[in-house]
């Protein structure tokens, strides 16, 4: 029986995950990957259990996770003992705040398109500091924000 282990140096771990060296020695420093073991010259060795972590890691991220639902996340998806409800709560509440991003991106879209609809009937080719958008930028300013708020 063969019970091979594979070994990675930090850059194939990078490169088989898609992650920079610098954010795997960060996952490092702040506990989200183990401390990896080195060889007698310094270099860090990794796993396939490394490997899985980090691809999940990755995965977390690039969903926007913040570092501290990851940690969450993490010790979630080892535990026998913790409920998966936790888990779908996590992901409601990130849900929740990216529909509200959503909502407010689309606000700033309705804006912004009026400020080039009416430039382009009002101003479009004239001087610059004549321009309806810094008129509109300035009222907005007055009136308390963008977007409608």
């Amino acid at each position: 029986m063969n019970l091979h282990v594979r070994v990675f140096t930090i850059g194939a771990l990078a490169k088989a995950t898609g992650v920079t060296t610098p954010t795997i020695r960060y996952y490092e420093e702040i506990g989200l990957l183990p401390p990896a073991p080195r060889t007698a010259g310094g270099q860090r060795t990794y796993d396939d259990d490394d490997l899985g972590r980090l691809t999940f890691i990755k995965q977390c991220r690039d969903f926007g996770f913040g570092i501290d639902q990851v940690r969450v996340l993490l010790d979630l998806s080892i535990s026998s003992r913790r409920d998966c409800v936790e888990t779908r709560d996590i992901a409601q509440a990130h849900l929740d705040e990216v529909r509200q991003k959503l909502n407010e991106l689309r606000l700033l879209e309705r804006r912004l398109e009026s400020f080039v609809t009416r430039c382009n009937a009002a101003c479009a080719g004239g001087p610059g500091q004549d321009c309806v958008i810094f008129k509109d930028m300035a009222t907005s300013a007055k009136g308390g924000g963008c977007c409608g708020q």
